[in-house]
């Protein structure tokens, strides 16, 4: 009756980037789906949702390198927040 949740499984899950890059990346293409299909109106938000689209794929690129590089066991690669 008195069970303590495993925080730490909590604090991995809550600090996880993946689905955060993820969900972001996505925004960033419903964003761009909803610029281009109302036309003139908002034409110039246009490349702020490209340019969202693009720095989310960079992050995640940058989020997978590093962590093939820590599974291989990489000396410069970076440990914890969520790449093992």
């Amino acid at each position: 009756m008195n069970e303590t949740p495993n925080t730490t499984t909590v604090i991995d899950r809550l600090s996880a980037p993946a689905p955060a890059l993820v969900v972001g990346t996505l925004a960033w293409v419903i964003a761009t789906a909803v610029v281009l299909l109302s036309g003139d109106r908002w034409s110039g938000a246009l490349p702020i949702c490209y340019a969202g689209i693009g720095v989310g794929f960079l992050g995640y690129s940058l989020f997978w390198l590093q962590r093939r590089a820590a599974r291989k066991g990489s000396r410069g690669a970076q440990q914890g927040a969520g790449l093992l």
